[in-house]
């Protein structure tokens, strides 16, 4: 029987960082749900605040943590603010969290 690959610790250790990051910014609801929102496309603070009925000085709160972590992406555009999911990594997890957590919409 062969043994499995060593793995390099470094390379691991940094992974494991940028996995517990990303894992906190999803342990609030908040930012959880604007994630959610985000990974639909992109979106202005006003619809954000619409769709989600999170209001300020919250939504802005919660999106200056997840500017801060590189988590979202901005684009201006006159007066308004567009936000985005910044890494497709992040999409695949929002996407498998929907999978297994989210409620089916039954039909009518």
């Amino acid at each position: 029987m062969s043994r499995p690959t060593s793995l390099n610790p470094e390379l691991l250790r940094a992974a494991a960082g940028e996995a517990v990051a990303a894992l906190k910014a999803l342990g609030n609801p908040e930012r959880l749900l604007l994630l959610c929102q985000m990974s639909q496309g992109e979106i202005c603070v006003s619809e954000l605040e619409q769709a989600l009925g999170i209001f300020q000085p919250t939504l802005s709160q919660q999106l200056g943590v997840l500017r801060r972590e590189g988590m979202v992406q901005t684009r201006r555009e006159g007066k308004k603010v567009f936000y985005r999911v910044a890494d497709e990594r992040l999409l695949a997890l929002l996407g498998t969290l929907y999978t297994l957590y989210c409620p089916k919409e039954e039909a009518t």
